[in-house]
């Protein structure tokens, strides 16, 4: 096992907690909400950690969703995951969806909201070409290798194919004016 990344953290909140690491080997440190709130049906609220970090040169923190929350309540983290750059020095927000079409989501002070991964990064220089090399992929994307047996859809996809079932005229989404 590599050496932890020291990580500088403030605590903008007196009920902030520090992220922490649920188990030996877990990749994500759970961050927790300072408040409570109430998530209505298919809404999102912003949630305060009340903690800003400073991360070192050639690092970056990335919010990721908690699968129990999702499982639990059908909430998850928008913007996901979330990237905060070494030089940012704001309060860590997580920005929470309530996908459940009927009930509303309640989180709790102290509850843990979403998870925090660490990671180190490499700077790019991107450099303009003419041409791409090839590669056994080539452009394929969006489901080129098949999706397999998820429950609904297309198997296989090709060329034009639809990448998403269309909603029947009875499940078809609104949209506000």
């Amino acid at each position: 096992m590599q050496n932890p990344v020291e990580i500088l953290i403030q605590k903008l909140n007196p009920n902030a907690q520090i992220p922490a690491y649920a188990h030996p080997g877990d990749a994500g440190a759970d961050l927790v909400s300072t408040i409570d709130c109430e998530i209505p049906p298919l809404t999102r609220a912003m949630i305060p950690t009340g903690l800003a970090i400073a991360l070192p040169a050639g690092y970056a923190a990335f919010v990721h969703p908690r699968s129990g929350l999702a499982a639990k309540q059908g909430v998850t983290t928008l913007n996901a995951p979330g990237t905060i750059d070494a030089g940012y020095r704001g309060e860590i927000q997580v920005i929470l969806y309530n996908s459940d079409p009927e009930t509303k989501a309640s989180i709790k002070r102290g509850d843990r909201i979403a998870q925090l991964v660490i990671q180190e990064v490499a700077k790019a220089r991107f450099i303009e070409a003419e041409r791409l090399p090839g590669s056994d992929r080539g452009q394929g994307g969006f489901g080129s290798t098949g999706v397999g047996s998820v429950g609904v859809g297309s198997t296989k996809l090709g060329a034009g194919a639809d990448v998403a079932p269309k909603p029947t005229p009875e499940k078809r989404p609104t949209r506000a004016a």
